[in-house]
């Protein structure tokens, strides 16, 4: 029975082939003569805010700002994107674009962090037992580290495992193969570090709810490799699945075809299939934060060509500038052809060595010009079909080609242009030298750019029809406004035309109240007798003054006397004014006296008492002409005590009956009170200055 299982598990087991495909020179011996190794830590890592697939982390730290290793400095934008965090410790003293690894050559927005050669962690959150949480939680935990795809395109590994819409993963695929020439950072990572890979496949799968089959795909050209995975996946139920060596068997779809035979669809995913598939160092990066909490801060990098003295992998920190590695391993510049991210096959030239390396960087090829000859210029296409025979993806590159150079999208697109993934495979058999991949890239660029500007024409064009229909509801809504305001007024018409004798009425009672309001406004005006005492006070006042002011200028100094003299014949002026006002309040007063004597003369009629008044008010001004100054003071302050004592009776009632108007009272009393207290101090100082 065990017998049988073992033989139906090696069919099962059985690699596939997929079509093309091309045998090019391995290169791979150069750099696995030594160990894993490492280099001085750079004076200056330059950290990208975009190294992976997604949008652009936004930063978290500061111009200034003294950072630890381990610490995050940019956090994820968005679902697809991933946090940054420091290399090493030391002082950001840029935050601006520069130099990036990148086959377009331009700058890019870049965290510059000056080490202080301390190497200093911050605080981690290690954790023995993966179990005791929620693959929800450990995900949150990856996504948190920064930890994204180290063999690709640097897609975020939490949302790669994190399958939407209810897809049953049935089979996880853990990518050992590394098919490029020259490169063998999987490699030297499987030979040394296969507890830790491992260690991470089991965290993977249990994120992924255990799926049914978890296989490890690896070339038979690494057998030192097989050998450590094979030892540290015993006692679990992860199979080492060893294929034929074939480039490039280490694409995504090709490597499922190879382990599984299923095809990922057109424009699909390999979670359509009910697989995931990830990177053997992925996965010892997911280990590593999840056990240790330590983010995506290095890596293991090729650095290999026959320009340099010495080639191998090493670990180096993220943010590294490409020439302080060069410069590690004695890059020669006159041998240098050129500098490759990558491999020969679809790696990609850079000019600007103070490019950093980043997550994604598994290659440093620095050739010769014998190691690795300059293409010959292209030539025009023989139609030999060769590129097709080669190509992975089974599309027409030939067609693909002309389609590119026309510009023609829709051919591109309809031909499933998106299908392939710039092996090279084409460029490599093509015996007209024809750089291939270049024209699809180009091509690819140019559909991405046009669906952008139309995404953007067609939010455009909903924003504006939105606004125009928002517009016309508003229109809408303020007709109906104006046709209920119109029936209304229609309505309140009718109303008042049915109803008009009530309506005469009310206008009635409303003139007549309008009329009383007036008769009584009339009636508070003054009278002849208040406006003949009212010229008379002021008439007082103004003599009072000018006495007042003819002593001073009399007692002044020379240099107030001009100041002084000013004043007085001000208060000469006013003095007249009164006399004059109250000669014609007299006159008024006598005026109406007389018609009040014609019209119904007797003892007790107003006019009598109006004639009685202006005779006293006489009697009054003619006794106060002949007043001396003290006496008319002595007067004006015994009339100033009957005004205090009556405004302090009228503020004692309205503080008993609750009156609002109790601080105006208490406003007039003060002002009375002050006055009175001039009139005393002026009378104590004529008294002084007689004795």
């Amino acid at each position: 029975m065990a017998s049988d299982q073992k033989r139906q598990k090696a069919r099962a087991l059985r690699p596939n082939d997929f079509p093309g495909g091309v045998y090019p020179p391995e290169n791979k011996h150069q750099s696995t003569g030594e160990p894993i190794g490492s280099i001085p830590l750079a004076e200056q890592l330059v950290v990208p805010l975009l190294q992976h697939t997604g949008s652009t982390a936004i930063p978290l730290v500061k111009l200034g700002e003294t950072v630890l290793k381990g610490q995050k400095i940019a956090e994820a934008d968005g679902l697809i994107s991933c946090s940054l965090h420091a290399p090493t410790s030391g002082k950001v003293v840029a935050i601006e674009p520069a130099a990036v690894p990148h086959p377009s050559g331009l700058p890019a927005d870049c965290i510059t962090i000056d080490a202080d050669g301390e190497d200093r962690w911050c605080e981690l959150q290690p954790c023995e037992d993966f179990r005791r949480f929620t693959p929800v939680e450990l995900l949150e935990k990856i996504r948190d580290c920064g930890i994204s795809g180290m063999g690709g395109a640097g897609f975020p590994t939490a949302v790669k495992l994190d399958p939407h819409g209810g897809v049953e993963i049935d089979t996880l695929i853990i990518n050992g193969t590394e098919c490029e020439p020259y490169i063998t950072a999987d490699d030297m990572l499987m030979r040394e570090r296969a507890e830790e890979i491992i260690a991470g496949v089991e965290i993977i799968s249990y994120i992924l709810d255990e799926p049914e089959r978890v296989l490890i795909g690896i070339e038979d050209n690494k057998p030192e490799a097989i050998a450590a995975m094979r030892a540290a996946a015993e006692g679990t139920r992860f199979d080492i699945v060893v294929f034929p060596t074939k480039y490039p068997s280490g694409g995504e779809k090709q490597l499922i075809q190879i382990l599984t035979g299923r095809e990922v669809p057109n424009k699909g995913l390999p979670a359509n299939v009910g697989i995931v598939c990830q990177n053997v160092g992925t996965a010892r990066a997911v280990y590593r934060a999840v056990r240790f909490g330590e983010p995506l801060i290095s890596r293991v990098t090729t650095v290999v060509g026959k320009a340099l003295e010495r080639q191998r992998n090493i670990e180096v920190p993220i943010g590294t500038p490409i020439k302080h590695i060069l410069k590690a391993h004695g890059a020669h510049r006159g041998l240098m052809q050129k500098v490759i991210i990558g491999g020969p096959m679809m790696g990609y030239t850079i000019d600007d060595t103070s490019a950093p390396v980043i997550k994604t960087t598994n290659c440093l090829l620095v050739p010769t010009v014998e190691e690795l000859p300059p293409a010959p210029p292209a030539q025009a296409c023989i139609r030999c079909g060769f590129c097709a025979e080669a190509c992975p993806a089974s599309l027409l590159p030939q067609q693909l080609y002309w389609y590119a150079r026309a510009d023609d999208h829709e051919k591109l697109q309809a031909y499933n242009l998106f299908d392939c993934i710039e092996c090279g495979c084409c460029s490599y058999v093509c015996p007209s030298s024809i750089p291939l991949v270049q024209y699809y890239r180009a091509a690819k660029g140019d559909i991405r750019t046009a669906e952008q500007e139309k995404e953007k024409a067609d939010r455009a064009r909903e924003r504006f029809e939105f606004r125009k229909l928002r517009m016309e509801r508003a229109e809408k809504e303020k007709q109906a406004k104006r046709e209920a305001r119109r029936k209304a007024a229609e309505l309140a018409r009718r109303q008042r035309e049915e109803s008009g004798g009530a309506e005469a009425e009310a206008a009635q009672k409303e003139a007549d109240l309008v009329a009383a309001a007036l008769a009584r406004v009339k009636a508070k005006q003054a009278s002849p007798e208040q406006q003949l005492a009212r010229a008379q006070r002021s008439l007082t006042s103004a003599e009072g003054r000018v006495e007042r002011l003819q002593q001073k200028l009399e007692a002044a100094e020379e240099k107030q006397r001009d100041q002084l003299a000013a004043q007085l014949k001000a208060a000469e002026l006013k003095l007249q004014e009164a006399r004059q006002k109250l000669a014609e309040a007299e006159r008024q007063a006598e005026t109406a006296a007389e018609a009040g004597r014609e019209s119904t003369p007797g003892q007790d009629d107003p006019q009598a008492r109006a004639q009685s008044a202006i005779e006293k008010a006489k009697a009054a001004a003619a006794a106060r002409a002949a007043m001396s100054p003290a006496e008319k003071l002595a007067g004006e302050i015994d009339a100033l005590k009957a005004r205090v004592k009556k405004a302090r009776a009228r503020l004692e009632k309205a503080c008993s009956a609750g009156d609002a108007n109790v601080e105006a009272f208490e406003k007039a009393l003060q002002n009375l009170q002050q006055k009175l207290e001039a009139k005393l101090r002026e009378q104590k100082q004529a008294g002084e200055e007689k004795q």
